[in-house]
């Protein structure tokens, strides 16, 4: 067949679609594809790209004009799925080879994917064709077909939201029922749906056993413990929601209330305030030994699922509640809170707090390069400059609109964090009247920045940004440990277009002047080079510096 479509994506897509014929399929298998590659059918691995000497294409054209002949056994990841294990590449070969393309065809490489699929992966491909969610599907292809070495919950959950741009952008059918009324890999109404269904069993009559058989049910077993139907059962019931809606990456599994507090802690997705406002799908622990006085930090006791909040009111939905799984109502800030877990939903549930979280929330950069956790904290002021400002639902100008669209010039909100689009433009995640978006880092400049160091004039270092300068590179990987403002140390200290100094240089900075660090960072030859931002001479630079000349 002719592929048909004004872009890779499309043609992509559209290929997929005529053989899997399930949208969800299609944009689960597309997310890991563009894990992999970018979509792009040319893309060496980029780590082997100094390491071989080759650039995508100087590779594909040694490929095909048989100048490079270790094609098979180089251990590089090639193509649309970085094909890699030398048995899949000499099949690829074979197979264009045979088909008289170019090793980067695009047709050919979805042809043999395919072929693939169908042959040594159908348990895959049979997966993609029956999926009735987009998280089932790309977890199908990361753990049966691409198979990486790191397939965390993070992981999953970057992928499935890959996917789930590209469910936005294309599919046509409508929500399948058995996704509680929601498109998306993670939503906040499946969950509260789910725990609405048990509402009433109970010990009496032994239908709460059919809650904790789900649990014992779940393969790994939290530290290998098969509950007991005479066991506690709230955490229980809480991982039991989580196993039957297939969200586990994001709600983790514990039959404790402390284990699973701890585990929220792992994922990034735990909140220490008793006064935070909750949204449906939140969980919520309990410490009966609460005194009321200041922030509650004991041992926790219980712990629900969150199913509304009206005013200063919460609706809890809780299992093991006088032997039941029954409704409680508290108070936002009321006494016995412990504490949060903020699963990394992916869309809103049917009833949501009024008021926003100032916490971090687990997503995905379009990027492609690492796991992106977005930061809701304000971090500085930014203003408007452009006449009209689209905010959109995350980087890149192909994404919809949000509510709050387009803004002002002049308007002030508050940056919270920044992420590359597709195309490598910057964009800053903002918040605007409680409300969150995503707008081109082009058009906001901060408000005040004062940087005067030691070593620099406060001419030069304190200013605000009249204009912007981006490196075009990306960072590859995530340590939210490493977030926060340093200052530089050497005398001049060059920042970069990339990572590592071979790299074009953006601007030389003088000693002591602050540098603002998200997480983001590449490793070079051991050495951390931080993806930085900073505002010098009046313009806001974002690029690379070596971690050695930095210093918290």
């Amino acid at each position: 067949m002719s592929l048909t479509g004004s872009s890779n994506e499309e043609k992509i897509w559209n290929f997929l679609k005529s053989k899997i014929n399930n949208n969800y399929g299609v944009a689960g298998l597309m997310g890991n594809l563009y894990a992999e590659s970018g979509l792009n059918p040319q893309n060496l691995q980029n780590s082997y790209e100094t390491k071989l000497g080759y650039t995508d294409a100087t590779y594909t054209a040694a490929v095909d004009n048989g100048t490079y002949t270790n094609f098979v056994k180089d251990s590089a990841g090639y193509g649309l799925a970085q094909w890699t294990y030398y048995s899949r590449k000499q099949n690829l070969l074979d197979y264009i080879q045979g088909q008289n393309l170019s090793i980067g065809d695009l047709e050919g490489q979805l042809n043999f994917l395919y072929k693939e699929l169908s042959s040594s992966y159908s348990s895959v491909l049979t997966t993609l064709k029956s999926a009735t969610t987009v998280l089932a599907a790309s977890n199908a292809v990361l753990t049966g077909y691409e198979k990486p070495a790191d397939q965390s919950t993070s992981v999953q959950t970057k992928r499935a939201s890959y996917g789930q741009t590209y469910y936005d952008k294309y599919a046509t059918t409508t929500t399948s029922s058995n996704t509680g009324g929601t498109t998306m890999g993670y939503s906040r109404s499946v969950i509260v749906a789910q725990a609405q269904a048990w509402l009433g069993y109970n010990e009496s009559d032994g239908t709460h056993k059919q809650i904790i058989d789900v649990y014992n049910a779940h393969t790994p077993l939290a530290r290998s413990y098969k509950v007991q139907y005479t066991d506690a059962w709230c955490a229980t019931f809480v991982s039991a929601v989580s196993i039957k809606c297939g969200y586990t990456a994001i709600i983790p599994t514990e039959c404790s209330c402390s284990q699973m507090i701890t585990l929220f802690k792992n994922l990034g997705e735990w909140k220490e305030d008793d006064s935070y406002t909750p949204s449906a799908g939140d969980i919520i622990f309990y410490d009966w030994q609460d005194s009321g006085s200041g922030d509650n930090t004991g041992t926790p006791d219980h712990v629900g699922i969150v199913e509304k909040v009206s005013g200063s009111t919460i609706t809890v939905i809780e299992g093991n509640y006088s032997d039941s799984v029954k409704r409680r109502t508290i108070a936002v800030n009321g006494q016995y809170i412990r504490g949060y877990g903020l699963p990394a939903y992916t869309t809103a549930g049917t009833t949501t707090s009024s008021s926003s979280s100032s916490t971090t929330t687990t997503t995905s950069s379009t990027s492609g390069s690492s796991s992106t956790t977005l930061n809701k904290t304000e971090q500085w002021k930014g203003v408007v400059t452009a006449s009209t400002l689209n905010v959109r639902t995350w980087a890149g100008t192909s994404n919809s609109t949000v509510s709050f669209s387009p803004l002002k010039k002049g308007a002030v909100v508050s940056v919270c964090d920044t992420v590359k689009a597709s195309d490598g433009s910057s964009w800053y995640y903002i918040k605007y009247n409680s409300k969150y978006g995503f707008a081109s880092a082009s058009y906001i400049s901060k408000q005040s920045t004062t940087t005067t160091t030691s070593s620099a004039s406060s001419s030069s270092t304190s200013s605000t940004a009249t204009s912007t300068k981006t490196a075009t590179e990306k960072a590859s990987s995530y340590d939210k440990s490493l977030a926060g403002t340093y200052k530089t140390t050497a005398n001049k200290l060059n920042v970069r277009n990339g990572a590592g100094t071979g790299k074009s240089i953006l601007v030389t900075i003088p000693k002591g002047t602050s540098v603002t660090n998200y997480g983001y960072y590449t490793t070079v030859s051991g050495i951390k080079w931080m993806y930085v931002q900073f505002t010098y001479n009046k313009v806001q630079y974002t690029g690379f510096c070596s971690k050695t000349y930095l210093t918290k």
